[in-house]
């Protein structure tokens, strides 16, 4: 990976073996869609392009010649934050044996989380890329009173009986934002469990929370890697960016896109 430049740094492998431990693990903390998404990949850092295809993908042949018809070709977007260790900290940490103090490491890891995950839930408009609450073409459920009752049983029921008797077979999973989530932490009168309890077992348990993606979501998706995928190309590295004033700088960088194959196997509960 000598497109991150490591060898360029002025301090010894034993420093990035705690610089990327530190990173790895608020990655683990913190990324929420990669828990549920099939990964494709690491295609590696040099592809920029990847084929999404749809169910209806085919060659066509005519006149001597043939296309793929079905199939878009689409950007593979780098995602990155940058952070800063100052040399006085450094050499501080050097000369007593005190441990790093790494903390900025894993505020812009974190940041970097929400990033791949604002990308996925939302999409990028300026990229042309959509996100699994604004995609076209998924299916779409008016959404009864969450906070009471058991609309919100009913409703995610009715969603995995519309995936269902689609074909669209497997894994399921609900995403909700933190509010949505909150309001099924309630018991329902007479069956002495949570809403939350009796929704996650019609998913086998897959019910994720999301961090800051605003509020009021919910989202039902089938996450085989026939519907939907996530696309990486160079995953998560942290490379080193450059000594300015004696401090040293670095940015955690991925490249990865959304593939929604077939909007259908997804359910947006308006």
């Amino acid at each position: 990976m000598k497109y991150l430049a490591r060898e360029d740094a002025p301090f010894s492998s034993d420093v990035w073996d705690e610089i990327d431990k530190t990173v790895v693990d608020t990655l683990k903390k913190h990324l929420v869609c990669r828990r549920f998404l099939s990964l494709f990949g690491p295609l590696g850092a040099g592809v920029s392009f990847i084929p999404i295809d749809s169910v209806d993908k085919t060659e066509a042949l005519s006149n001597g010649f043939g296309e793929i018809t079905g199939r878009k070709i689409v950007q593979m977007p780098q995602l990155y934050e940058d952070f800063s260790l100052l040399w006085r900290d450094m050499e501080q940490s050097e000369k007593s044996g005190w441990p790093f103090d790494l903390s900025s490491a894993a505020a812009a890891a974190q940041k970097a989380a929400k990033k791949e995950d604002d990308l996925i839930l939302f999409g990028n408009k300026e990229l042309g890329m959509e996100g699994l609450f604004n995609a076209e073409g998924t299916f779409g459920i008016k959404r009864g009173n969450w906070k009471e009752n058991e609309d919100a049983f009913k409703d995610v029921a009715h969603g995995i009986a519309y995936l269902s008797s689609n074909c669209f077979l497997g894994r399921y999973a609900l995403v909700l934002s933190p509010d949505v989530y909150l309001d099924l932490q309630r018991i329902q009168p007479g069956i002495n469990m949570l809403e939350l309890e009796r929704i996650s077992k019609l998913v086998d348990g897959r019910v994720y929370t999301t961090g800051a993606f605003g509020s009021n979501k919910a989202v039902l998706l089938c996450v085989e890697p026939e519907y939907i995928d996530l696309a990486v190309g160079a995953d998560f590295g942290v490379g080193y960016l450059e000594l300015k004033d004696f401090n040293h700088y670095f940015r955690i960088l991925e490249t990865v896109t959304l593939r929604i194959k077939d909007p259908r196997a997804i359910v947006n509960f308006e």
